[in-house]
């Protein structure tokens, strides 16, 4: 399976992953640019996600980063402040959601 196929394969099974009880309160929207994958934005309103294939004109919180790092930082294999900081990942907008992003999804 490609690198690809494999980010792919994660954004599939996201609502699988996701932890409505750690979204209590929280609207906002997630999207996540994968170099050589593809776009996807999460929107979680109050513990509901809706996942969409494709960009978002204004998310709150805009993450990019390369498919093998992405891979690699859902798999626990790269520390995201250390990422951030060799920019191996780029964070737009609201830090602090950006941040919260494990706790809801990983």
């Amino acid at each position: 399976m490609s690198d690809a196929d494999e980010v792919e394969a994660f954004f599939d099974a996201l609502p699988s992953r996701f932890r409505p009880e750690a979204a209590a309160g929280l609207t906002a929207t997630f999207a996540v640019d994968i170099d050589g994958a593809g776009s996807w934005y999460a929107t979680v309103d109050d513990g509901a996600l809706t996942i969409v294939k494709g960009t978002h004109p204004s998310p709150n919180v805009r993450i990019s980063c390369s498919a093998k790092n992405w891979l690699r930082l859902i798999a626990g294999d790269l520390d995201p402040q250390f990422a951030f900081m060799t920019r191996k990942l780029k964070v737009a907008g609201d830090m602090g959601l950006a941040m919260r992003f494990r706790a809801l999804f990983l």
